[in-house]
């Protein structure tokens, strides 16, 4: 197994025994929580299963039979910068309008083979118009179509698209298979860095790389000094804002705010019952800002000093006991 195939042993077990077998499913639901590599088992996987001996394979990205949904760029400039090759803001949802396209490619047939593969990533983005317009593909699939939904809150997906599909579980990953998957990922990383993105990982390799990938290092020191020694006088949430910038943007947001959660799981083996109330209440609140970030207009710095506050009141301090 490649290294891009780290761990989900289980997964590759099921997917495998359904396409040597004579009558495979056409929907599949890869579910687990964000970050444990479900997209990338659906890129290898789609590859596996569009293969024909003997014809040559174009890259899954290049792939003519390997269709994939996600948000477009955000508006023409964001665009621009992804033409660029430059970074750029998504949408925050998969439109009706991409479903309706991609259903008009699938009425012609596979172009280097029997099958062909479309890749949702992920089904929590379609818009509601656009579930309802998938179930028509879902419930009649043409011939050699078979559709991979990459979910990460499966609670979500309405009960006639799971119905419809087999749900495959993607549990958080050994610390010994996230550490050799950040290290073939990013061996570049500095020691303290990656010291970082593998304590605040929780068996997510997706979660420790986007910690890596905007260098969040010195907010998770703070995240843990503010948990540990609470933050009475607002120094640390100054410092805090600091290290996240003035004008983080929503990937930079998502990864500090999951940091952040992630600070507040590790400190739960250190403290005693009543410091451990107080964290699971933070956690909770965490999670739910996390859902909140990417759909309401937060200003940055208030968001930043909301982070530092909710982990101010679990510390063992006069400000976590209230």
């Amino acid at each position: 197994m490649s290294e891009r195939m780290i761990g989900h042993d289980e997964a590759w077990r099921i997917w495998r025994a359904a396409i040597a077998g004579e009558r495979m499913h056409h929907g599949w639901i890869l579910a687990g929580r964000e970050g444990l590599g479900k997209a990338s088992f659906a890129r290898a996987a789609a590859a596996e299963l569009v293969a024909e001996p003997g014809v040559p394979q174009p890259p899954v990205e290049a792939h003519p039979d390997i269709l994939t949904l996600f948000p477009l760029p955000a508006n023409d400039d964001e665009a621009k910068k992804r033409d660029e090759g430059k970074p750029y803001q998504l949408k925050r949802s998969i439109s009706v309008d991409q479903v309706r396209a991609l259903q008009r490619r699938l009425t012609t047939r596979p172009t280097l083979g029997r099958r062909r593969a479309v890749i949702i990533d992920s089904a929590d983005l379609l818009e509601k118009s656009a579930v309802n317009a998938l179930l028509k593909s879902l419930e009649e699939p043409p011939v050699g179509t078979f559709f991979l939904l990459v979910v990460h809150a499966l609670g979500r997906l309405l009960p006639t698209v799971r119905s419809r599909c087999t749900v495959v579980r993607f549990h958080p990953l050994s610390a010994s298979d996230v550490s050799r998957a950040l290290d073939h990922a990013a061996p570049e990383l500095d020691t303290e860095t990656r010291k970082g993105a593998l304590a605040v990982a929780g068996g997510s390799p997706g979660a420790a790389l986007a910690f890596a990938a905007q260098d969040l290092g010195k907010a998770q020191a703070l995240f843990a000094r503010i948990v540990e020694h609470g933050d009475p006088d607002l120094s640390l949430r100054g410092a805090l804002a600091g290290a996240l910038g003035a004008r983080p943007d929503r990937e930079r947001i998502a990864a500090a705010i999951e940091a952040a959660r992630m600070t507040v799981v590790g400190a739960l083996d250190r403290v005693d019952d009543a410091a451990k109330v107080r964290l699971v209440e933070v956690h909770a609140r965490l999670v739910r800002l996390a859902g909140e970030a990417p759909i309401y207009n937060f200003d940055p710095s208030m968001l930043t000093m909301e982070i530092g506050s909710l982990l101010a009141s679990a510390a063992p301090t006069r400000e976590g006991a209230r």
